[in-house]
């Protein structure tokens, strides 16, 4: 590769300047930076290490991870350390291995982890199993940086064998075990993160992140599609600079076109925090945290950096991996490569019939015991829910069969087993807002089954066959439009082109959004609903559950 160099006002994280000078690149590096003036050039665009995702799923982009990285280094982004357990749960290690190998086929620095809970829970039916000798094969690989969030704090906090196992397998190797420990607090807190837990993304408010930082545990703040918690956490970037990364952990393939992490910078920055902590949170943190192969501007390092318009929008000009110009003024340099499926999709013997759908009176009211109603409640921006009991009275029954109500937004919620025939686990949720039709995925979280809203158990069948017809995917059925947007991928992503599928999802969006729902992304809301590890009340493929006592109810 030939040498080249950038003039602009470089940003040394390090030592806190900012000045006018030259970067010069040789083979991939940089090889030199240097100082023309001591202080910056108003004409002159900002170089600056480029942005890191300290926390996502790939796979919830419904892109392959080459055409996740096609969109994000628009954005400035040049690596995410990436948690591979959504298709670890439905292929096991080939999907893992799936996961590394195409992220490999582009100039991108995808860090994968170990998945730490395949499956999440025992309360759901999942399509693999990784034990402990799993994770300690996948943690000896290189491409392998850390051990990915550790769901289970039930079994770290009453340290069970093979969780013990898999954190010491990490440990051992000297790669950070992350945390998923969402309201754990006081002693529980102290004693999940004194088991070597390094990490939570799961903070919802201010005084839960105290009670993890003054035990040492960094906090990583997540903007996604659906979970959005900068509001409450962002002040957190100056008041413990040091200890602080950004996420989006979720991140829908409409929104990665929007932006990704120069867009929590320009949040950030705009609230008048100090550019330079939140650009420690944003680059450097998790370099260091993580140990990742990622250059920081500095001689000798890695070319991976960025050229921004200036320090406020951070919008994003060019693009470098590896020395390489990956993004230019908006556009992406990375070419899409064809990628072949893999999958595990086993319910597909007949269609789901609709009288399996009908959600049945259990039992009789009388005057002294009025029947009661379990009902999910969504909440817009969160993946908690609320655990509400509604009186029968709150129904129209006919013929013992409880219609959904959607002047009151009391709707149907089922999840299909997709790795095997199985019967419907069926239940009632609020706040999908919808007022006809249904909609249905085949991404669900952890297990992804197939999980679908609806007003009737017509709708609910029709959108269920068409993710199944497909192999996986979204639909949405109305009274005038039928969509569905095929994921051949593990049923989660996508092979084709990621703004193809960005543009394809927007309209599937939208469609849901016709049929009354007002949640901001209902089907990454959607998505989250069969999430047992997130309180309060939950559906699996088995039933309901009850994430307080952890238990089916």
């Amino acid at each position: 590769m030939n040498a080249y160099s950038i003039h602009g006002n470089i940003v040394n994280l390090f030592n806190r300047t900012v000045f006018a000078g030259t970067v010069t690149v040789q083979n991939g590096q940089v090889k030199e930076v240097l100082q023309s003036s001591p202080v910056e050039d108003s004409g002159l665009p900002y170089i600056l290490p480029g942005f890191i995702d300290s926390h996502v799923h790939i796979e919830s982009s419904m892109l392959v991870p080459s055409e996740f990285a096609k969109l994000a280094v628009v954005h400035g982004t040049v690596a995410t350390v990436s948690d591979p357990h959504e298709i670890a749960n439905v292929c096991g290690m080939a999907g893992v291995e799936y996961m590394i190998e195409n992220g490999k086929t582009v100039p991108f620095k995808f860090n994968f982890g170990a998945p730490s809970c395949v499956p999440a829970t025992t309360f759901e039916t999942a399509g693999a199993v990784l034990n402990a000798a799993d994770v300690k094969t996948l943690l000896q690989k290189d491409e392998i940086k850390y051990l990915s969030e550790m769901m289970n704090f039930p079994g770290v906090l009453h340290a069970d064998a093979e969780v013990m196992e898999k954190i010491k397998a990490a440990h051992a190797l000297g790669k950070p075990v992350d945390g998923h420990a969402p309201g754990l607090r006081g002693e529980d807190a102290k004693k999940y993160i004194e088991a070597g837990i390094s990490t939570d993304h799961e903070c919802f408010t201010k005084e839960e992140a105290f009670d993890k930082l003054k035990h040492g545990m960094k906090i990583i703040i997540r903007e996604g599609s659906a979970a959005k918690n900068f509001e409450a956490l962002y002040s957190l970037i100056d008041e413990y600079p040091d200890m602080i990364l950004l996420c989006s952990d979720d991140k829908h393939p409409d929104s990665l076109v929007e932006g990704h992490i120069n867009q929590l910078c320009a949040r950030a920055v705009a609230k008048g925090l100090d550019v330079f902590n939140v650009l420690k949170a944003a680059c450097i943190t998790p370099v260091l945290h993580y140990k990742l192969d990622v250059g920081l501007l500095r001689a000798g390092d890695a070319a991976d950096f960025i050229v921004v318009n200036n320090l406020k929008e951070f919008k994003a000009e060019k693009t470098f991996i590896n020395g390489e110009l990956v993004a230019e003024n908006g556009k992406s340099l990375i070419e899409s490569n064809p990628s072949a499926p893999i999958n595990n999709f086993n319910c597909d013997v007949k269609p789901v019939a609709e009288f399996e759908f009908h959600l049945n009176r259990f039992g009789k009211a009388d005057e002294e015991n009025i029947e009661q109603v379990y009902v999910i409640e969504a909440m817009d921006g969160q993946l908690i829910t609320n655990k509400r009991i509604e009186p029968i009275t709150s129904f129209t029954v006919t013929n013992d069969i409880i219609q959904a109500n959607t002047e009151k937004d009391l709707l149907y919620m089922v999840v299909v087993n997709r790795y095997s025939n199985a019967p419907v686990a069926k239940s009632f949720v609020k706040n999908f807002g919808l007022k006809q039709g249904a909609i249905a995925s085949s991404v669900a979280h952890d297990s992804h089954n197939i999980i679908a809203v609806g007003v009737d158990a017509e709708s609910l069948s029709r959108a269920v066959n068409l993710v199944i017809e497909a192999k996986g995917g979204v639909s949405v059925v109305g009274k005038e439009a039928v969509q569905v947007l095929p994921l051949p991928v593990a049923g989660l992503m996508s092979t084709d082109d990621g703004y193809k599928v960005a543009e394809a999802y927007s309209a599937i969006d939208a469609a849901a959004k016709k049929l009354g729902s007002t949640l901001a992304a209902p089907f990454m809301t959607l998505s989250f609903m069969g999430l047992l590890v997130i309180p309060h009340l939950k559906l699996s493929d088995i039933g309901l559950f009850d994430g307080d006592g952890f238990k089916l109810i």
